[in-house]
């Protein structure tokens, strides 16, 4: 039990650890604003890809068409009600690499804000990877290279934004270290306690995940991959889609 908690750990540590690479990038590097929409356009497509064929999928053939659609939509109106309330006090546009996020003397408790919407977007991703362990079997690869893969351009744009927006390399490099911690916490969460789950909580779950990280691609992600990279977007999601989806079916 215990090994297979700390292995949990590590493989959502490994994929929330792509946050920090993508932040260093952002904070660090000047990259062009149309570099950042388009790759966050790829992960958005890496997302779709991993939530259809990883998730929502997975949890049809676990439990059937009704836990997943209860967990779907109870993901996604939770998420939801979440990000409305981390709007209105600064997190709107927390994925933006432009002028978009208000500085701390613009909106106090902004930071915060963002803060609490970061770990938002992240734990219902590794809650899935430490439940993809359940059963003895191999860490979803996929799920943890969609993970990654969609975690750098959200590290990356939203390190960028922050760092227009006046805030230190302290609280962004803090904010995104502590991000990584909690998802290697969610991952062994997620292996832990849903050890003796039935096939329909398991399905739901899962499920759940899957809507809340769609609403998120579709109120974070997109936006930000469309405000600079309008033209090319649609193909560059497609290629991020079929390459995650080329990972899935390799032996």
């Amino acid at each position: 039990m215990l090994s297979g908690v700390l292995t949990a750990g590590g493989w959502g540590l490994l994929a929330g650890s792509a946050l920090l690479v993508g932040a260093f990038m952002g904070y660090v590097v000047r990259i062009p604003v149309g570099v950042v929409a388009a790759i966050m356009a790829f992960g958005s497509g890496v997302l779709l890809s991993a939530v259809s064929f990883e998730l929502i999928a997975e949890a049809h053939e676990r439990a059937g068409i009704v836990p997943t659609t209860v967990g779907a939509v109870v993901g996604a109106g939770a998420y939801t009600g979440a990000n409305v309330w981390l709007a209105s006090r600064g997190a709107r546009h927390r994925k933006r690499s432009g002028d978009q996020q208000p500085s701390e003397s613009e909106q106090s408790g902004s930071g915060t804000a963002i803060a609490l919407g970061a770990l938002l977007d992240g734990i219902p991703e590794s809650i899935v990877i430490g439940a993809s362990l359940l059963g003895g079997g191999p860490v979803s690869a996929v799920t943890v290279v969609a993970v990654f893969i969609s975690n750098v351009p959200e590290g990356l744009s939203s390190a960028s934004g922050m760092r227009r927006a006046g805030r230190s390399r302290a609280y962004v490099f803090g904010l995104w270290t502590a991000i990584a911690v909690v998802s290697a916490v969610a991952a062994m969460a997620g292996y832990a306690l849903l050890g003796d789950a039935s096939p329909a909580v398991l399905a739901a779950i899962t499920a759940l995940a899957g809507g809340a990280i769609l609403c998120m691609i579709a109120d974070t992600m997109i936006p930000e991959a469309f405000e600079d990279a309008h033209l090319w977007i649609g193909v560059i999601t497609v290629v991020g889609f079929l390459t995650a989806f080329a990972l899935s079916h390799l032996d």
